[in-house]
């Protein structure tokens, strides 16, 4: 293991283990740079670059540079960085595992061995992407269409199978399962990995990070795991072991008070995010979220909130671990021993609980107030025709108002409500003041639900 600024430490992982960690309080003891003060979403990525300093695809130089991270000012320098893991999903995913297949054939035409072509990190791909509606209105749905599935796509899934059994860090989720980000969240995430045990009691951690070849793979940031979707190219490189660059980021803070009103969702409550964040320009950028309002929010909600990231056009939309993260772990059936490992591992890194007002340093610093949230019609796309519910009387509503209306809704992917919903709220409220919103607003908010 490479250890270029002796910060290698030994922590207690829980369960009589012994664990090892590259301390950053060790490093900023050293005096490179306020790591205290920096977002925890900075201090994952600069693990990760600590970690793998090697003096070759990591210098010493890139881990003082972002240890030194200037909120006003971020340095205009690459960041190398190596993730722990990748997720795919089939349709963006099968041509990558087609080209490690190519390169083991080219490999055995060279009469050498084909195993040497092996991902170096773990991949997990989610097929969630192909199946399609073929029958419904009966109680066999959803087994007849994955029965036309696997004999529509036969030659695909064998040859997936077949990468599943040579692969050995290549592990496939079927269809049926649920989609790409639900999978991850609910059953890959682990909060922090480990690397093979040197002895039986004895290993490395390091914080779950990723990248995903779908742009909504900032879902995960709901958990408080660093991920973002990438394309296909820097998901191969992160899989062959490459880091993955981006420049040094600004880091917007969204402090968030008092917590939401009874009947707000949080389709409301990022629908709400979305506006406010388009208006400061965040593309390029991470935000992270934090104060009480964000330690009360729930992962399912913080979930969603990173799930909006592409749609307000930042990297990521980041929560920090808490309790919150680690209760959620247990609730969807992760092992006692992870959850002790994850929390024990963040507490050491003094990088557990939602960080308050005036504890880190952002580049720019907003305020959300989750009480001000109110229920609302609108789409992400047009962030400016949002409606708050009670404002709806006034509403005229035309063709496009409405196609927008729909078209965003239905954008947010959020399972805890659909379009339909949304707009059959709507349509509810307006009949009681004797309104009503066109015939075809109400049909096609019934087929999106």
């Amino acid at each position: 293991m490479n250890d270029e600024f002796k910060t290698l430490r030994k922590f207690d992982a829980g369960k009589s283990r012994e664990g090892f960690l590259y301390s950053l309080p060790t490093l900023e003891e050293q005096g490179i740079g306020k790591i205290s003060r920096l977002p925890v979403s900075i201090r994952i990525v600069l693990e990760s670059v600590l970690r793998n300093c090697d003096g070759n695809k990591v210098r010493r130089k890139d881990v003082e540079t972002l240890a030194n991270w200037d909120a006003k000012s971020p340095a205009n320098e690459e960041i190398p960085f190596v993730v722990a893991r990748i997720v795919l999903q089939d349709f963006t995913g099968v041509p990558l595992i087609v080209d490690l297949a190519a390169m083991r054939s080219a490999v055995q035409r060279l009469g050498r061995d084909p195993k040497i072509i092996e991902p170096l990190v773990p991949v997990d791909l989610v097929v969630d992407h192909s199946v399609q509606v073929d029958f419904f209105g009966s109680a066999r749905a959803l087994e007849l269409n994955l029965d036309m599935e696997f004999k529509r796509n036969r030659e695909r899934y064998q040859f997936l199978k077949w990468g599943q059994q040579a692969f050995k860090t290549f592990q496939l989720i079927p269809p049926g399962i649920g989609i790409v980000h639900q999978v991850n969240l609910e059953y890959l995430a682990k909060g922090v990995l480990s690397s093979q045990a040197s002895t039986p009691s004895s290993q490395l951690f390091f914080p779950d990070t990723l990248v995903g070849t779908d742009s909504h793979t900032t879902m995960i940031n709901g958990l408080g795991v660093v991920g973002w979707g990438v394309g296909g190219i820097e998901a191969e490189a992160g899989m062959l072991g490459q880091p993955v660059y981006f420049l040094t980021p600004e880091v917007v803070g969204v402090h968030m008070s008092g917590q939401l009103r009874e009947g707000v969702t949080a389709t409301d409550l990022v629908l709400h995010i979305t506006q406010l964040l388009r208006a400061q320009k965040v593309v390029g950028k991470f935000v992270e979220f934090y104060g009480e309002g964000a330690a009360s929010l729930p992962v399912p909600d913080r979930a969603t909130i990173g799930n909006m990231s592409p749609e307000y056009g930042a990297t990521m939309g980041y929560f920090p671990i808490d309790q919150e993260s680690v209760d959620y772990l247990r609730a969807t059936g992760r092992s006692e021993e992870q959850c002790l490992a994850f929390e024990n591992y963040f507490r050491t890194q003094k990088m557990f609980g939602m960080p308050l007002r005036g504890e880190i340093d952002y580049s720019v610093d907003l305020d959300l107030d989750l009480a001000d949230v109110q229920p609302s019609v609108a789409g992400p796309k047009r962030p400016q025709d949002r409606i708050n519910l009670p404002e709806l009387g006034n509403f005229q509503p035309t063709k496009r108002k409405t196609r927008a209306l729909i078209r965003g809704t239905n954008s947010t992917r959020s399972r805890w409500l659909r379009t339909g919903q949304l707009l059959i709220r709507a349509a509810k409220l307006r009949r009681s003041r004797g309104r009503y919103l066109p015939e075809d607003a109400l049909t096609l908010a019934t087929v999106a639900s």
